[in-house]
């Protein structure tokens, strides 16, 4: 429970107000439509409102988007055919693999169900234009009082848990690199470098937790007014969670080197002498200062040149003549490349951004979804 509160805090989340906007969003959907008078009971735009709400501004404008266009596609769908035929097996078949085809075709997501739904209803009633319009209608009441209700009692944005899960990553990955080279100080063997290869692995999740937090943070300031300083900020995270993950990628295949030069030497001895372990424990523990400091350009600059100073050191011990030992100079080249990697990736963990996050248009799937099959039409119609 404690731990709960902690979080919520942290992401400055009130409990309860989603819950709060959903109903507020309902209640007032409905009073606009009965107060139009778009039917004797317009139970259809809370519903609307109660499907589409959500807790960033940008999923409920995309989910009012996606609903607006499933009803209008199924009444359309249901007028063009009642006017034709009337409800029979194979046309209600027609309408709903119409239906379907179409709201795939549009992209809409966990609306797309609602294309057949409206079609079937409204093919039920012969098309009436009365019971079609009031659905269409009752739908952009419901979906706009949702995205009013949304905008006006402020969305939260996730900003400073997206900010702590970069760093919380980048504190793990150096906590890892010094761990990783007290144990090569310690003694090495091929156990040890196969538990460690196993650990580099594990913080495949960490990596995938921390971009899922920064994408929360990314939807949250889509289409909301709070969001300026998101927009700042959010480049600067995304490319340190970029690099972060690429240092990460990097000593995995340090690892990786580490490891596999062990199976070509006996297993009773071990595969580096002990001057090399140290220093190649050296540069990790520079390595991950370097990873620590990713947001600070003037520590970050410091480390970086003590680490292009110690790669140097350990290349000078894993010189080996190619001709003498084929296997050695391929291993040790490895290594040694997983490091350049790494000090590149720390580096750029620490760029500059270009300028503030633009984020794509709201519409930009169904777009593109759209002039695909355009273009796939236009193919097929060359000779």
């Amino acid at each position: 429970m404690r731990a709960r509160l902690a979080r919520l805090v942290r992401e400055r989340r009130v409990p309860g107000l989603r819950t709060a906007k959903t109903t507020l969003a309902a209640m007032l959907s409905y009073l606009v439509a009965d107060a139009i008078g778009t039917s004797d009971k317009p139970v259809l735009a809370p519903l609307t409102a109660l499907l589409v709400i959500q807790v960033t501004m940008y999923d409920t404008v995309r989910q009012s988007v996606q609903r607006v266009a499933s009803v209008l596609a199924g009444v359309l769908v249901a007028v063009g055919v009642a006017e034709l035929v009337g409800l029979s097996w194979w046309s209600l078949g027609a309408v709903v693999c119409l239906s379907l085809l179409l709201g795939r075709l549009l992209r809409l997501g966990p609306q797309l169900l609602e294309v057949p739904i409206s079609a079937m209803l409204v093919l039920a009633v012969g098309g009436d234009g009365d019971v079609a319009d009031s659905r269409v209608y009752e739908t952009l009441i419901g979906a706009a009082v949702a995205v009013v209700v949304n905008l006006l009692i402020a969305p939260p944005l996730y900003l400073r848990p997206a900010g702590e899960a970069v760093r919380e990553l980048a504190d793990r990955i150096a906590a890892f690199s010094r761990d990783l080279a007290a144990a090569l100080r310690g003694g090495w063997s091929r156990a040890d470098a196969d538990r460690w290869l196993t650990a580099a692995r594990g913080m495949d999740a960490e990596v995938e937790r921390v971009d899922r937090v920064l994408a929360r943070a990314e939807e949250g300031a889509r289409l909301n007014p709070r969001a300026g300083q998101t927009r700042r900020v959010q480049p600067q995270l995304r490319i340190g969670l970029t690099g972060l993950e690429r240092c990460q990628l990097s000593l995995r295949e340090l690892c990786r080197a580490l490891l596999d030069r062990t199976y070509w030497v006996p297993e009773e001895e071990v595969a580096y002498p002990e001057e090399q372990r140290t220093a190649l424990a050296d540069l990790l523990e520079v390595a991950a200062d370097a990873v620590s400091s990713f947001d600070d350009r003037e520590r970050l600059a410091g480390h970086l040149t003590e680490l292009v100073r110690q790669r140097d050191v350990l290349t000078e011990l894993l010189m080996v003549d190619p001709l003498a030992d084929a296997a050695a100079w391929q291993q040790h080249g490895a290594l040694l490349s997983a490091v350049d990697r790494l000090r590149v990736e720390v580096e750029a963990a620490g760029r500059e951004s270009d300028g503030p996050w633009r984020p794509t248009p709201l519409t930009d799937r169904q777009r593109q979804a759209v002039r695909r099959f355009a273009n796939r039409r236009r193919r097929r119609g060359r000779p």
